[in-house]
């Protein structure tokens, strides 16, 4: 099976940039489309951004619209996600998911990372 494991979260302050990284190991992430979610405390599980297996299509929450850009590496099986004018609203720990379907719901992704953790300072 997929074990998704992610990279690259940190302190930052407002208006800064990250890139989180999700390299699968185990199974290669090949022909699996893949997710980015964030959590905040004592809130829900939200999607953020999704790629397909291929790469041509991807989908955003409209909070991070225009902000994060997911991308994905196949040759390297590493999903990527940059995150760009970051918010203090985005500070939480941030979930990498595989899946063989595609959506926004948590139920459609099979394997979870353990998460990272961004915050970011006013």
């Amino acid at each position: 099976q997929v074990q998704p494991v992610e990279s690259g979260g940190g302190l930052v302050q407002a208006g800064d940039s990250l890139r989180l990284s999700c390299a699968a190991s185990g199974r290669t992430f090949s022909g699996y489309n893949a997710g980015w979610f964030r959590q905040a405390p004592g809130k829900e599980r939200d999607f953020v951004a999704a790629i397909s297996w291929s790469g041509g299509l991807t989908s955003y929450a409209d909070a991070v619209k225009g902000r994060f850009t997911i991308s994905r590496d196949n040759a390297k099986n590493t999903v990527y996600l940059q995150m760009n004018s970051l918010k203090p609203e985005d500070t939480a720990v941030y979930y990498c998911a595989a899946s063989r379907g595609w959506g926004r719901q948590t139920r459609f992704y099979d394997y979870w990372g353990q998460g990272t953790q961004v915050t970011v300072s006013s």
